[in-house]
């Protein structure tokens, strides 16, 4: 029995650590992603081991290091519960009305098509994107057309389709192709009915993993060349899609203070949208970020429409003269940005051998 405890802590030991190494292979990425399930299987372990630790001495090594993990990732993941302060604001003269936004990996190869469609026409969201919508999904979606006349369709079969609709005021639509011609993410600048402009952008950028990128270097290269886009924008700005990455992930952080937005599950909850099937696997792939000047009035979770992802979905209203949020922007250090510029050209000229 002690054997086994010492190979399983030694085992989760080493997974933790593997993030700390500064590598794009999938091998040290992935480990990003299981934080929780770590934690929850660390403090198991930890107890157990205590059982036998008078009996052998020695194991206090190893649970010392334990604990130090634990502590780690519970230092992490408590700014992502409501335990951690949250910026509220009174609405004010100036205060645009409401904006409700859904956001949904469908899985292209999910044809329960009407699962989808009717939470759209329950929700009536001002805006929703799809990610992975293929042709099939995009002549099931035309129903939905009448009330939502603006569009950019981006259809794919390689599983990176993206289109998004929306009842507002549309200024400029435009699909940007950061790394690959075969990876979009979309831009809208939008007008609320109250007047007030706001830029949205929609990304799906690939996932390191054994089953499909060898390493992340697509992915970080296109979510950082839509911060360094964000970065230059004036107006307020919403991000959101499958960033198949989590918010504590490096590159996660690095995207935060290029685009000097917020995370917006900060002091609201951990929200995991993927594997809507397993739930001892899910994860916060599907991500949200915001300017100073956007408030989250909400931000949730929709139930399963058949995909391996769920829907997230949030209502915010813009305070043109807000500084409330300011505090919370994290701006990049000396040499950050060369790193950034190195991370998009390597995520430029990295060639996929699985799409």
């Amino acid at each position: 029995m002690v054997t086994a405890l010492v190979v399983i802590a030694i085992l989760l030991i080493i997974v933790s650590v593997l993030p700390f190494v500064q590598h794009q292979h999938w091998v040290f990425r992935v480990a990003e992603f299981i934080k929780i399930q770590l934690l929850f299987l660390q403090l198991f372990v930890f107890g157990l081991t205590l059982i036998y630790v008078q009996g052998h001495p020695w194991l206090w090594g190893v649970q010392a290091v334990q604990f130090a993990l634990i502590v780690y990732h519970i230092y992490i993941l408590m700014r992502y519960t409501k335990f951690w302060r949250q910026q509220h604001v009174k609405k004010t003269s100036a205060s645009s009305g409401s904006v409700k936004i859904v956001s949904c990996n469908i899985y292209q190869y999910n044809t329960e098509y009407q699962r989808f469609i009717s939470l759209i026409r329950r929700e009536h969201p001002d805006i929703f994107v799809t990610m992975e919508s293929n042709a099939d999904w995009e002549q099931a979606m035309r129903c939905l057309e009448k009330d939502y006349p603006f569009q950019e369709k981006v259809t794919l079969e390689n599983t990176y389709g993206m289109h998004f609709y929306t009842k507002l005021k549309v200024h400029r639509l435009q699909t940007h192709y950061f790394v690959a011609d075969d990876i979009p993410s979309i831009e809208a600048e939008l007008e609320t009915r109250d007047g007030q402009r706001f830029a949205f952008f929609a990304v799906h950028p690939p996932p390191p993993s054994p089953t499909e990128e060898e390493n992340s270097k697509e992915r970080d290269g296109d979510l950082l060349s839509v911060a360094k886009k964000v970065r230059k924008l004036r107006l307020p700005v919403l991000v959101t899609g499958d960033f198949n990455n989590v918010a504590w992930a490096k590159s996660s952080i690095l995207f935060k203070k290029t685009s000097e937005l917020i995370d917006a599950r900060i002091g609201r909850g951990i929200l995991s949208t993927f594997h809507a099937k397993y739930w001892f696997f899910r994860v916060p792939l599907d991500l949200l970020f915001h300017s100073t000047t956007i408030f989250i009035d909400k931000l949730f979770i929709y139930p399963s429409v058949g995909s391996d992802h769920f829907p997230i979905g949030c209502t915010f209203h813009i305070e043109p003269r807000s500084k409330e949020q300011e505090e919370d922007v994290k701006h990049l250090e000396n040499g950050e940005m060369q790193e950034v510029n190195e991370l998009i050209e390597e995520g430029k000229v990295e060639e996929s051998d699985n799409r």
